[in-house]
């Protein structure tokens, strides 16, 4: 699990540097952030492209389906690129979204290419490159080949000749295997986190252990990265759900003022919540 300084998260002040890394540069990608209605806490509709499919439209038309992978490996695939990503961009010391947009880049290249055809290492090194980039956030090709090497074999890389070597070796790979993403994607780079409209919404609300909630939720977002649910589900339906289970999990009752409701704030249904 990534642990989350919750005093500084609960600050919105300091909320935006934090996830973002630039905020100008995610100004500059989302045009506004979040629309104002709904209080800020459903994602706009400025992507070129549409998504978000159905878990069995996910399941059956997979490329790596039509080339002999069965789900229960692909699941496989996706949940070790997410981690190994997760675990990458720690060692780089990237924010959390950074991590975020690089692990549903590679979801949603995989839509689209067959594991069979693609090694997820490579792509998943390249789309936390073109990731770090996008959320102005970025990291040398340098470090990111090397971190990423140790991360892959599970050792280091030992003396300035070796790294060298290293380098040259992953260097083309790496800026191709970016190419090839950034062709997949259709060089729609837009993608929209659960972390702003969480942690604004649980700000907002008045109840016993918010620290504990903000902290729960939180991790259930990041586990949510390791499935296919990023590409179910917008970004402020997730935020909703992981309130919800949060909730649960830590015995809190989430509050209503009069006749509006916390998950209306949401724009989602109690029966997507439970969907989620």
């Amino acid at each position: 699990m990534h642990y989350l300084d919750l005093d500084i998260l609960l600050n919105l002040d300091k909320m935006a540097g934090l996830l973002s890394g630039d905020p100008s540069h995610q100004e500059m990608l989302e045009s506004g952030s979040y629309s104002s209605s709904r209080d800020n806490l459903v994602e706009p509709d400025n992507s070129s492209f549409n998504w978000f499919f159905t878990r069995n439209e996910i399941e059956e038309n997979s490329p790596s389906r039509r080339d002999g992978i069965d789900l229960k490996k692909e699941n496989k695939f996706r949940t070790s690129y997410g981690t190994f990503i997760q675990d990458l961009g720690m060692r780089l010391e990237v924010p959390q979204a950074t991590i975020a947009t690089a692990i549903i880049f590679c979801h949603r290249f995989f839509l689209h290419q067959s594991h069979a055809k693609n090694d997820r290492w490579t792509i998943a090194i390249a789309c936390m490159f073109l990731a770090g980039k996008v959320e102005g956030t970025p990291r040398s090709l340098w470090n990111v080949i090397l971190i990423s090497y140790e991360l892959r074999y599970r050792k280091a890389v030992q003396g300035h000749n070796q790294r060298i070597l290293v380098f040259k070796q992953q260097r083309e790979l790496i800026l191709l295997g970016e190419r090839v993403v950034l062709s997949t994607l259709g060089f729609d780079l837009i993608v929209h986190h659960p972390y702003k409209p969480l942690i604004k919404a649980i700000k907002n609300f008045k109840v016993e252990k918010k620290k504990a909630l903000l902290q729960a939720a939180w991790n259930f977002v990041n586990d949510g990265l390791r499935t296919s649910l990023f590409l179910q589900f917008k970004s402020h339906h997730i935020a909703a759900g992981a309130i919800f289970l949060a909730a649960k999990f830590v015995q809190v009752e989430l509050p209503t003022d009069g006749e509006v409701v916390w998950w209306q704030e949401f724009d989602v249904t109690p029966r997507q919540l439970i969907g989620l």
